[in-house]
């Protein structure tokens, strides 16, 4: 009997020492993140942004925003926990934070999907990266609350350069929208002034359903 060839994986795993094996792993499995569509457009309007590219753009965005923060911060802290935030979609998927439904069991779905995915790293860098997404979840540190700014600011601003984009296609009213994004304000009072001001403008030109304007 012809003995099946081995997987690719299984090679890297029986070439690689234990370490090393354990980190590429990880980085193939996270690949499928690249799959993973979320409901934003690209600001073009083509196609639906994938959770690393909006990882990606929100880490561009910490370098280029940090002065917005308001307090010193650790740059490295908040990109770290920017390029990890999402990676527990490559099990839970993107869950669209206006489908109350879909919102019910996330927490649920994603904390499983933290366990397995972390835990294929090497138990320094499991806990490492594992500490950095429970961080950005708690939005308890600085860092955290700017990061989570930024992860609202960047659909905000895509939905905008799209004439609404995904709030249009989901009948997404003004109220909503804001009440989803006020956290912008505890990352980065700048910030959300603009994302307020968008917002509001964006439902004077229609791309919102009325709503409450709270400021």
């Amino acid at each position: 009997m012809t003995t099946p060839p081995i997987s690719p994986r299984e090679r890297i795993r029986e070439l690689a020492a234990e370490r090393l094996a354990r980190q590429l792993d990880f980085v193939i499995e996270i690949d499928r993140l690249k799959t993973v569509l979320r409901r934003t457009d690209i600001s073009d309007g083509s196609r639906l942004e994938n959770s690393a590219e909006h990882s990606w753009h929100i880490s561009v965005m910490a370098l280029l925003l940090a002065e917005y923060a308001g307090e010193s911060l650790d740059i490295t802290r908040v990109l770290e926990m920017l390029l990890v935030h999402d990676i527990v979609e490559v099990d839970a998927g993107d869950t669209f934070c206006y489908d109350a439904a879909a919102n019910h069991d996330r927490e649920e779905r994603e904390q499983r999907a933290a366990e397995r995915l972390f835990g294929l790293l090497p138990s320094d860098q499991a806990e490492r990266f594992r500490a950095r997404w429970d961080e950005f979840e708690a939005r308890a540190t600085p860092e955290a609350r700017f990061a989570a700014a930024l992860d609202r600011l960047e659909p905000v601003l895509l939905n905008y350069v799209t004439a609404g984009g995904s709030w249009r296609r989901h009948a997404v009213d003004e109220a909503q929208v804001r009440i989803r994004n006020r956290p912008i304000g505890d990352g980065a009072a700048e910030l959300w002034d603009i994302a307020s001001r968008l917002i509001a403008d964006a439902a004077d030109r229609g791309w919102l359903g009325s709503g409450e304007r709270e400021r």
